[in-house]
């Protein structure tokens, strides 16, 4: 049976034809999934019951199962931890600001790129999300929220520029104004730095917004830190990140998380405001979330602001991300790395 879940509003209309049926009715069923959260072809009231029953026999409409909820202390971020049809399992994250709802969601079931400080990769990659496992889980979450969520960020587990096409489609569908309605503007593509992803995805056109991992400002120290540093140095970076920039017009992000007696050195700080100087960008400074896998710690406050003056003064905004959800274990992977060790130890 066909899944209709990840389909674009196209071709759910050229399916509805090749049954006889007109391009409206498959308008009809991209609304009822993707804007009204209905995933049971007899909820959908505005078809006759003779469409509902075809359409239940010929298609479905498939969903991942959300097999953990947790929510922080404060309030302001829910983890989700879902679970595949092939027994997978995937992060989401909810976050909660004062005017709007943004989610993080992963395209990948682990991933390959083993950066050092971080848990997504600890486990390996297995495989690609489909597309309709990207869409899922911004679904399943905006049905347990009463507000509308607003924000997506594809920042959870995986690389989204090596699940390219099935990232992609996932975005068009959760852009269309017939379904979840999200603005380009207001859709955030993180990656590791995969250059020759970064131009294709500028030849896209769409003015999504680009938040590169960066975490240090010289090649030697990257490169132990992300190992995709030893094929796509730093220079072919920011060059690919200026292209994209010329192309977009929009602001870049560069991530960089502080590591005590690794990456926060401020002479660090100089190199890295050098290094972007002339992008329109924005650093955000990430004071790094500890994990026993990676023994080691955050700099303190204090050294924090000196760091982030250093940018500031040499003329790169930079701001402190605010810490949501440690308690809830929110940076990416930790939640399904425990869950696998459980299993593991079982």
């Amino acid at each position: 049976m066909i899944n209709l879940k990840g389909l674009e509003q196209h071709e759910l209309e050229s399916l509805a034809e090749k049954e006889g049926e007109s391009s409206y009715r498959g308008r009809q069923l991209f609304s009822w999934i993707y804007q009204k959260g209905i995933f049971s072809f007899q909820e959908m009231t505005n078809l006759s019951q003779g469409l509902r029953d075809r359409f239940s026999s010929i298609w479905n409409i498939q969903e991942i199962e959300a097999i953990k909820i947790q929510h922080s202390e404060e309030r302001d971020a829910a983890k989700f931890l879902f679970q595949l049809k092939d027994g997978e399992r995937i992060e989401s994250v909810l976050m909660y600001f004062e005017n709007r709802l943004s989610v993080c969601l992963s395209t990948q079931v682990g991933c390959a790129f083993k950066c050092a400080f971080c848990a997504s990769g600890l486990k390996g990659w297995k495989r690609n999300l489909e597309s309709w496992e990207i869409v899922d889980q911004f679904l399943q979450i905006q049905k347990r929220n009463k507000d509308r969520i607003s924000n997506i960020v594809f920042m959870g587990i995986g690389e989204p520029l090596n699940n390219y096409d099935n990232t992609m489609k996932a975005i068009k569908i959760l852009h269309d104004p017939l379904g979840a309605g999200i603005g380009m503007r207001h859709i955030t593509i993180s990656t590791v730095g995969i250059v020759p992803e970064i131009r294709k995805l500028a030849e896209e056109g769409a003015p999504i917004r680009l938040a590169v991992s960066l975490h240090a400002p010289v090649d030697e120290l990257r490169g132990k830190l992300l190992p995709i540093n030893k094929k796509y140095k730093i220079s072919e970076l920011i060059e690919a990140c200026r292209y994209y920039q010329s192309k977009i017009r929009r602001r870049i992000s560069f991530e960089y998380t502080l590591i005590k007696g690794v990456n926060d050195d401020l002479e660090l700080a100089k190199k890295l405001a050098s290094l972007v100087k002339g992008i329109i960008c924005h650093v955000n400074l990430i004071p790094l979330n500890p994990m026993s896998e990676y023994p080691h710690q955050a700099p303190d406050s204090k050294h924090v602001r000196a760091f982030q003056f250093v940018l500031e003064k040499s003329g790169i905004p930079a701001s402190v991300r605010q810490e949501r959800g440690q308690d809830i274990q929110a940076a990416c992977g930790q939640l399904r790395l425990e869950m696998e060790n459980r299993k593991v130890c079982a």
